[in-house]
């Protein structure tokens, strides 16, 4: 215990010190360099005030959009791993950021203001969670069809989100693009403070029932003997879970694959799960989508590349291999 314990600091101080290399790397390199020290004070306001507008109207809001979202998912993907039991399920996958996407575009098209984005997001990863419900659960569907369920879900959702991209205006559509594919390019400030705020306290939230997950890892029986109520404690951790996948998804569109491969990740590092790993969980989230976004803006040879094409890109042979996993011969003696 004590060995899993220093790992997950390392882990943890790890992630940290990436993170910190990556945001600052985010802030100083583009068509405009700067040094550490000018992207800091342009930060917070100081200096020249041409290098402060780049920074806090372009590249901060990029950042903190990518940090948040990124730990979002993550913290999502893993709670929801162990909540179905299942190293297929996450936000992506099971449709709640194709919910999250129609939503925000929704939005758009009825010509709200950019700061209701983060609400519509969240009002259609419900609609998303709701349609999982009444498609999966009440047909009695194991775990893993469920996954194709929500698959299904996603493309329906994201199928929507083309229709109406296809009918916005033609100064709308370029804005709503961004939540086909899923990208960080062109956050503002009244976007990402709704979403910022609210996944901080859906994170925090979150990070509290997430104690709850060990005891209703005993089985159903054993955790309402231990005085848990199984079913309303089972539907707050969905809600949370599925209210955070879609305040992530509200600032970044449907980046695929970050809430399905970082908990295996960090599972492989540190070992089995706990409160303290959720918190690492997040941490290497926000590192890998800022990383990913880095690459696609400075390191590939195609400008404006979204996000989530590389993440997809990488992802997709993920899930490959983890359903070839779930529907092998071990698991059809276990089902």
């Amino acid at each position: 215990m004590a060995r899993r314990r220093r790992r997950a600091v390392l882990v943890g101080v790890g992630c940290v010190v990436a993170l910190a290399i990556l945001a600052t790397v985010a802030l100083t390199v583009g068509e405009v360099r700067m040094s550490a020290a000018t992207a800091v004070r342009a930060a917070v306001g100081l200096g020249d005030p041409g290098e402060v507008y780049i920074v806090q109207e372009f590249r901060a809001p990029r950042l903190v959009s990518g940090i948040l979202a990124g730990a979002g998912l993550a913290a999502a993907g893993a709670v929801l791993q162990r909540l179905f039991r299942n190293p297929l399920a996450s936000p992506d996958v099971m449709g709640v950021t194709g919910g999250a996407s129609f939503g925000s575009v929704l939005v758009l098209a009825l010509g709200a203001s950019q700061s209701l984005i983060p609400l519509g997001a969240l009002g259609g990863g419900l609609l998303a969670a709701v349609l999982l419900g009444a498609l999966g659960w009440r047909s009695g569907l194991p775990v893993t069809r469920m996954v194709l369920v929500g698959l299904a879900v996603q493309a329906g959702l994201a199928a929507a989100v083309n229709l109406m991209v296809v009918r916005f205006p033609r100064e709308l559509a370029g804005s709503a693009l961004q939540w086909t594919a899923g990208s960080l390019y062109g956050r503002t400030w009244p976007e990402v403070q709704g979403a910022a705020l609210a996944c901080l306290v859906v994170l925090t939230l979150l990070f509290l029932q997430y104690r709850t997950l060990a005891v209703l890892d005993l089985g159903d029986e054993s955790a309402g003997t231990l005085g848990v109520a199984v079913s309303s404690a089972r539907l707050r951790l969905l809600v949370s879970t599925v209210a955070l996948g879609a305040l992530a998804a509200a600032l970044t569109g449907p980046v695929s694959f970050v809430a399905l491969a970082v908990p295996h990740l960090v599972r492989l590092l540190v070992g089995p799960p706990t409160a303290a790993t959720l918190v690492v969980t997040g941490l290497a989230g926000a590192a890998l989508l800022v990383g990913c976004d880095l690459v696609v803006q400075h390191l590939l040879p195609v400008h404006g590349l979204p996000v989530g094409v590389l993440t997809a890109t990488v992802g997709a042979p993920w899930l490959l291999i983890l359903l070839l996993r779930e529907s092998g011969p071990a698991s059809r003696r276990t089902a």
